[in-house]
């Protein structure tokens, strides 16, 4: 049983291995091609408008290289960030789903008692309020209504 995870774990890695080892060979391959691109649009503006502008198109072509990766980045970043949210809400949704946790709360709201639970119950709440509009406020988005 031991021998067939080890060997399932081995699989996994090896593909993962083989597969990374494929992208950054394609990777250095784009970086090698983009550099003759570079080069060649160099060459164009340098013969047909002088020194000066062909440095003015080089560092043009890379700035909006720059803006295309920057933008995919902020959206790769919002995307991690709304599957975390996403998550952290399925997690809590199956904790309180969980029929286990339902029972061990009904057990501590009888060892406590209702009457002395209502104010703990309260004053969390009320914490538990605060804590969600100032996530709300740092980030600069309005809570929901």
């Amino acid at each position: 049983m031991f021998q067939r995870m080890i060997d399932d774990v081995r699989d996994s890695t090896g593909t993962a291995l083989r597969l990374t080892s494929l992208a950054a060979a394609a990777a250095f391959a784009l970086f090698i091609t983009t550099s003759f691109l570079c080069a060649a649009a160099f060459v164009f503006v340098l013969d047909k408008y002088g020194p000066v502008e062909a440095c003015l198109a080089g560092s043009a072509i890379f700035f909006v290289v720059t803006l295309i990766a920057a933008g995919c980045y902020m959206v790769r970043k919002n995307q991690i960030k709304a599957r975390a949210e996403q998550r952290a809400k399925s997690a809590a949704q199956t904790m309180l789903a969980d029929p286990m946790v339902v029972a061990a709360g009904l057990q501590i709201v009888r060892a406590i008692g209702v009457k002395k639970l209502i104010p703990l119950l309260a004053v969390g709440g009320l914490a538990l309020g605060l804590l969600a509009s100032r996530g709300h406020s740092s980030t600069g988005e309005a809570p929901a209504e």
